[in-house]
């Protein structure tokens, strides 16, 4: 689907020609409405309450006329504004036309949230989205009949956080929403495709590329993988899909429709077949923990076929916050008590007959490889990390390829550097002698700490690349008085663990 073939759908913008988008974005730029301005103008406080849907630290900051404040209260705060005052501002004429404001009597008023959003290379890109739902959440404006889109959360920036941007032929944004994800990819693959169930979603996106002067995208409307045509593969597959676990589908944006977390199992196992041999799929899921039942066994169930996997749980819920977080989400919490209480009854109902006990959130990234023994790592991880993690999660998979590739023996002869930014900790007893246990720790990327025994601590220390695993052990060995074939044997196990887990590298 083209953008010039986007429906036109009630209360938001045409699909407006490039002539006028361009007029609006050189506007919008012009007055200094991007991430940046915002934050000189609202100040970090005032610019991290938008982000949890409280606008009045910023009505405080925007009472003034200028041309930043004016735009903050239009499009971010859904004020009406006079329209005399626009003119100076904006081509009023042209956002009328085209749909971005409409008339009000002798005012103005924006039809949309339009969020200035930074991207990763300091790009100003803007994300459109239904009104009120720009900033934390739909705050339960709309219904599943309106399908309403919500733009920038923190949901979406994870994903696109974490995802390996690397150069690549074909990208696949599954669920699109605001167009948060196929506006990255735009940046680093010859040809995006975007498919939603929601066709406003659609004609959103093509708004958020176009205002944000990125490449029209090849829009499809339909389920998971439906509008896909026979045959197409991608190197690249992101998707924040509607993963919430919910007794029905009441809002679009959020409940799959499938019981459970059946969805977010077909999206993970549907995509195998549509990559191309080094690819990647990476989405953020929610995943049941289901009495009696390993959930890590459960996820990796979910891999599928000729697929490496990296699953990363970062956080649990027990069922009652879970349906108390999505329940709120949805402004059930401020409507009829005993509707409220219905609702709840029936998540809990839900997770009662299917056993559930918790439920699971994290991100799961698959790569295409040729080896004949997929590798799958699924792990907890609810500590800090330092994002963008693309990078990281990329080395993730070249360090496997490296250690498939080398045996025992070729590790002993191979040549490491310690990580940047890795520190040693030691701790035992004030005044003991030696330490209960040392621990290398990361600053960089997941953040990971490692315990180590007093080799691995010694060995990680002079790996400068300049002599092989073999010699540094062989040094060691002398030092400590051991036997160095004994040495040579235990510890290519823990040079493999420091490796996997980034904290040496392949010289």
């Amino acid at each position: 689907m083209s953008t010039s073939s986007l429906p036109a759908l009630p209360a938001a913008p045409a699909s407006a020609g490039p002539d006028a988008t361009a007029r609006l974005r050189d506007a919008l730029l012009g007055a200094s409405f991007t991430a940046d301005g915002l934050l000189e103008l609202l100040g970090a406080p005032a610019y991290a309450a938008l982000a949890r849907s409280e606008t009045v630290p910023a009505l405080r900051a925007t009472r003034g006329d200028t041309p930043l404040e004016v735009l903050v209260r239009l499009f971010l705060l859904q004020q009406p504004v006079p329209h005399t005052r626009v003119e100076g501002v904006l081509p009023v004429d042209a956002c009328l036309e085209s749909g971005w404001l409409v008339r009000a009597g002798d005012e103005v008023a924006a039809t949309v949230d339009v969020r200035p959003y930074g991207g990763p290379g300091g790009e100003d890109w803007f994300i459109v989205s239904d009104l009120g739902c720009a900033v934390g959440g739909a705050g339960g404006i709309g219904n599943s009949d309106e399908g309403v889109v919500l733009g920038v959360g923190g949901a979406s920036t994870t994903l696109a956080g974490i995802t390996v941007r690397t150069p690549v032929g074909a990208a696949l944004d599954l669920g699109t929403g605001s167009g948060i994800q196929a506006l990255h990819a735009a940046q680093h693959a010859t040809r995006v495709t975007a498919t939603d169930l929601n066709p406003r979603a659609l004609h959103i996106t093509a708004l958020t590329l176009a205002l944000s002067g990125a490449p029209a995208a090849d829009l499809r409307e339909g389920s998971l993988f439906e509008p896909l045509k026979q045959g197409e593969t991608y190197d690249l597959i992101v998707s924040n899909p509607p993963f919430v676990i919910s007794p029905r589908a009441r809002l679009t944006y959020r409940d799959g429709g499938m019981g459970g977390d059946d969805l977010c199992r077909s999206v993970v196992q549907g995509a195998g077949e549509l990559l191309n041999e080094g690819g990647f799929a990476q989405f953020l899921a929610n995943w049941q923990h289901v009495a009696g039942e390993d959930w890590q066994d459960r996820l990796r169930s979910w891999v599928p076929r000729g697929c490496d996997a990296w699953i990363v749980q970062r956080e649990v819920q027990d069922v009652t916050q879970y349906a108390e977080l999505w329940l709120r989400d949805a402004g059930d919490h401020r409507g009829d008590p005993a509707e409220y209480q219905a609702l709840y009854d029936a998540w809990l109902d839900e997770f009662e007959a299917r056993k559930v006990k918790a439920v699971g959130f994290g991100w799961i990234t698959l790569r295409r490889t040729g080896s004949a023994v997929p590798s799958i790592t699924v792990e907890e991880w609810p500590h800090p990390v330092e994002q963008p993690l693309g990078d990281t999660v990329r080395a993730h998979f070249d360090r496997l390829d490296y250690l498939r590739a080398n045996d025992d023996a070729a590790l002993l002869e191979a040549h490491f550097t310690l990580v940047s930014e890795i520190v040693q900790e030691q701790v035992g007893l004030p005044g003991a002698e030696d330490p209960e246990h040392v621990v290398l720790r990361q600053h960089r990327g997941m953040r990971r700490a490692t315990k180590v025994d007093t080799v691995g601590a010694g060995f990680a220390g002079v790996c400068d690349g300049s002599m092989s695993a073999g010699r540094i052990l062989d040094a060691i060995a002398q030092l400590m008085g051991e036997d160095p074939v004994m040495l040579r044997d235990r510890t290519p196990a823990q040079i493999r663990l420091l490796v996997e887990q980034g904290f040496l590298e392949p010289a």
